[in-house]
């Protein structure tokens, strides 16, 4: 990696550290400057996961005071997204690496038209949500174990498919929905990073640039984040779903 590819990766892991703590789908950013520098996809995949721990750390860490009450459903959805991110990274580990290929852009695509739906899917829900769950109940915790499984087989987007999940099952402000995101995020990846870090390949010039330039913008994307109204939060998340299946479609 030259010096000026050096600068592009840490730049790219300033704007996916930034729109992971506001949003999620920062790896649509890294993933592609990775491969764009010669990374081998699988590589750049697990690389990115592992760099942008750092970020997910201090996105979570500056949604801190939206985190006060939260403890006990984190720790019962944090368990799901545990199980979810090991399975998910060791299915990249297994499938054909041409799987990768074909499947990501579906489910980056699932995830992006949750979030277009969720207001209408909230509007079906909110009946429900005087009786509901404090945590979402089962049928909650299932669907963060499958988005486990979908950020520990590949990052971008999980935070836009949780905060479709989150939002839809927890009757509870977007800000408080979003920070809670922050820290599953941060589990999944922690949890992928440790698998991969033990038996997958790493370039580790990729990590250092991408934790270096994550660690700053999940910082900066907190602080800017927990200003936004809900309404432009959920539009923000609108259009970073739309960007995303443009990118995907067109390249």
């Amino acid at each position: 990696m030259t010096p000026w590819e050096a600068v592009a990766v840490c730049a790219a892991g300033i704007g996916a550290g930034a729109i992971n703590a506001v949003v999620g789908s920062g790896s649509l950013i890294t993933f592609p400057a990775l491969v764009a520098v010669g990374v081998d996809p699988v590589v750049a995949n697990v690389s990115n996961s592992i760099g942008l721990v750092p970020g997910s750390f201090t996105g979570a860490y500056g949604y801190r005071a939206e985190l006060q009450g939260q403890r006990a459903r984190l720790v019962k959805l944090g368990s799901a997204s545990l199980v979810g991110s090991l399975i998910g990274g060791l299915l990249l580990l297994w499938l054909d690496p041409d799987v990768f290929g074909i499947v990501v852009p579906i489910l980056i695509g699932i995830a992006c038209v949750l979030v277009v739906i969720q207001p209408k899917l909230n509007g079906w829900l909110s009946a429900r949500r005087e009786h509901a769950h404090p945590d979402g109940g089962v049928a909650l915790w299932l669907g963060v174990l499958g988005a486990g499984v979908y950020g520990g087989y590949f990052g971008a987007a999980q935070g836009v498919l949780l905060i479709g999940l989150l939002g839809s099952f927890l009757a509870d402000g977007l800000q408080r929905v979003n920070a809670a995101k922050n820290v599953l995020s941060l589990i999944v990846n922690g949890a992928a990073a440790v698998l991969f870090i033990l038996v997958a390949e790493v370039d580790w010039w990729a990590v250092a640039g991408i934790a270096a330039g994550a660690t700053i913008g999940g910082y900066i994307g907190a602080k800017v984040g927990r200003k936004i109204p809900a309404p432009v939060l959920r539009g923000v998340i609108v259009c970073v779903g739309i960007l995303a299946i443009i990118k995907l479609v067109y390249g």
